[in-house]
Parts: C-alpha cells; sequence; structure tokens
C-alpha cells in the first residue's frame, strides 16, 4: 500500500462534523478512495468525512479536510461520529532513513486519533494493521490464526510499528468497555494502481535471492477485497482482530511459476544474506531492513474468522498477483537465460562489493 504522509499544512473545512457518520483517515490514499466510494455508495450510507494529508481527498465524501495528524487538534473534528476508519501511514517505497518512520510517527498519529476517539464518544473504530506483525519465523503455523502470538520481526520497523499499535488498540479497547475496535491484518496488498504494493514490491524484491531449500509459501491480497473487509468492518462493528487473505496460498513452486519473468539466483542462507545486505546497501532493491527473514520463512494467515463474519474474497492469490504485478520482457526468455541473468547480475553485484571492501580497506590504511 502507498504512503500516505502524515504532515500538511491545513486547508479549508468542506463541512462541519459528520453526526452519526464515519471518518477516515488516508482518504487520499489508493485504498482510502476505494473505502470511502464503498461508504457512500452503500444503501445504508452514512455521511463519510474524508481526513487527508494532501488536497487531493474525495470529493464524493459528505465532507472532506486536510489534516495533520500529529499536530491538529482531532476530537472537534470527530467530534458526533459514530465510526472512525484508520487508513493513513507514513510507510511506502521509500524506507530507508525516513525521518517519519525514525520517529514512528505512524504509532504517534494512531495514539492522538484514539485519544480523541475516547473524549469525543466514537463507538467503534476500525485500524489498519498487518500480518506482519505475527512475523516470519521457521516454526509459524500454517496458516497462522489470529490466536497466534505477536513475533513481529525486531527489525522491520513496520511490523514493530504495527504491532505497537495494535497494543494501544487494545487498551483503548480496554479502557472503553462500551465500545468496539476492529483490528484488520491484511496480507501484502496488490492491485493495478501504481500507488499499491510497496512490501509485495519488496518482498518480490527480496525474493530474488533465494535459499537452496527453496521458496516459502506466499499470498496476495487484492486492494479491492481489502476496501471490501474494510467496509465490513466499519458497518457491522466488528470487534476484535481479523486476518484479510484470500482463500488459501501459493505454494513455493506455484509462486516460482508465476513469478518466471524475474531472474532468481539460489545461495546458502549465509551468502544470500550477505548478497542481500550489499544490494541494500548499494541501492539495488526495495528491500527495507529487516524484510529478508519475511522472504525466507512462512507467515502466511487464515480467513476463516472473516469470512465467518459474511467477507467473501473476489480475488484468488493467483489473480491478485498478476494483476499487480506487471509483465516484462525477462518472462519471454527461456529458464536457462534467466538463470543466466541471475547469475550475471549476482556476479556484479559481489564484484562490486568486494571492490567496495578493498577501497574501504585501503582507505583505512592510508589513514592510519
Amino acid at each position: 500500500m502507498a504512503a500516505v504522509p502524515l504532515r500538511d499544512p491545513a486547508g479549508a473545512f468542506d463541512g462541519g462534523p459528520v453526526t452519526g457518520g464515519v471518518v477516515v483517515t488516508g482518504a487520499d490514499g489508493a485504498l482510502g478512495r476505494r473505502v470511502v466510494a464503498l461508504l457512500r455508495g452503500a444503501p445504508d450510507a452514512r455521511p463519510v468525512l474524508a481526513l487527508a494529508a494532501t488536497g487531493a481527498g474525495d470529493r464524493g465524501a459528505s465532507a472532506y479536510r486536510p489534516i495533520d495528524l500529529l499536530v491538529d487538534d482531532l476530537e472537534p473534528v470527530i467530534d458526533g461520529a459514530a465510526v472512525i476508519v484508520h487508513l493513513a501511514s507514513a510507510f511506502g517505497p521509500t524506507l530507508d532513513e525516513d525521518p517519519a518512520i525514525d520517529r514512528a510517527e505512524d504509532v504517534t498519529a494512531a495514539q492522538r486519533l484514539l485519544e480523541a476517539a475516547g473524549d469525543a464518544g466514537v463507538a467503534h473504530v476500525v485500524v489498519l494493521s498487518s500480518a506482519t506483525v505475527y512475523g516470519a519465523w521457521a516454526n509459524n503455523a500454517l496458516p497462522l490464526t489470529e490466536d497466534a502470538t505477536l513475533r513481529p520481526g525486531p527489525e522491520l520497523a513496520f511490523a514493530v510499528q504495527r504491532a505497537e499499535i495494535e497494543r494501544h488498540v487494545a487498551e483503548w479497547r480496554h479502557d472503553h468497555p462500551a465500545a468496539t475496535a476492529a483490528v484488520l491484518r491484511p496480507a501484502p496488498v496488490v492491485g493495478d494502481d501504481g500507488e499499491i504494493g510497496w512490501l509485495a514490491q519488496a518482498l518480490h524484491a527480496a525474493r530474488r535471492v533465494a535459499d537452496l531449500g527453496g521458496d516459502p509459501p506466499a499470498q496476495f491480497l487484492h486492494v479491492d477485497d481489502l476496501a471490501a473487509a474494510v467496509v465490513l468492518a466499519a458497518t457491522a462493528h466488528l470487534d476484535g482482530a481479523r486476518n484479510v487473505a484470500p482463500d488459501g496460498w501459493l505454494r513455493g513452486a506455484e509462486y516460482t511459476a508465476l513469478d518466471a519473468g524475474t531472474p532468481k539466483l539460489r545461495l546458502p542462507p549465509p551468502v544470500g544474506d550477505r548478497v542481500a545486505r550489499l544490494r541494500g546497501r548499494l541501492r539495488l532493491t526495495p528491500t527495507p531492513p529487516g524484510l529478508r527473514s519475511y522472504a525466507r520463512h512462512p507467515w502466511v494467515i487464515a480467513n476463516d474468522r472473516l469470512k465467518a463474519d459474511g467477507w467473501i474474497p473476489a480475488h484468488s492469490n493467483e489473480e491478485a498477483f498478476v494483476d499487480g504485478t506487471p509483465a516484462t520482457a525477462l518472462a519471454t526468455l527461456s529458464p536457462r537465460r534467466r538463470q543466466e541473468l541471475a547469475l550475471g547480475v549476482s556476479g556484479g553485484v559481489l564484484a562490486v562489493g568486494l571492490a567496495a571492501g578493498t577501497w574501504a580497506g585501503l582507505r583505512r590504511r592510508a589513514r592510519r
């Protein structure tokens, strides 16, 4: 999912508080626009207040306002609302050395919004989390249910901060027993919109350097299915955590077959880790720190609980992957030629790394 920045100068407010309606943060994102449209098109539609960090909000909402979730007074804005849907996030394709991520601004924004919701007497909140909160571990259940312990990868800021936000939601729910709170944990999201899919793309890049033992299973969730899950959680006042994923998952061989256009090199794990770190330092990949384990170990999720609530995914994992992954010229090459390219690319990376290491050593020796 593309980043929805949290900061922007405040603009004019198109309307007053939406009494008894739904407030949607991150309404200028690809997911937010879909959620607003579905809420407005529902048979028993409530008024919708779209909050966004930019001036590109959805004018189909009942009211729209650019807002800074980190600075602005939020209680007057959400006063009178029955439901808050929190989708805004600073995370996106550019993850390295991002001050907003280093300062955990997503966590701060969620805290402020929950505090304002409590003060305003909001009855129900929906917060977007991620299946990455389970962590990718060799001993994970297959699939993971909502009762599994949250063990986010400690080096992946996105997963760690999502787990921290979930902790704040649980505390808010405890402090407001009359209210309900739904936390959605989607699998990697894809779609035909260029704004969507940064996590899936980063995982895709990370899997280009694979272990000798094979590929872990994978899931891909279409953004339209996620939007439908968000609207269901908001309108049905779902309470507690819900995984959001298509039925089943892609086994390693199935993922590899769909991903036929990407050169892949299989290496022993220690060597693969060194290559992955080197690719990251040289900015050859969008893979953020800590994502390597998510490309190595299983973390697929079960969707039984959400389906029991009435949600039905319209896209399979295969359909979502194909819809969200543009075809490349490499897909027309033979498997042998793709392997040759993979060896050449990785060999080049290793050669550059050795040269860089030698140059750094010579510089240190010269200083001494």
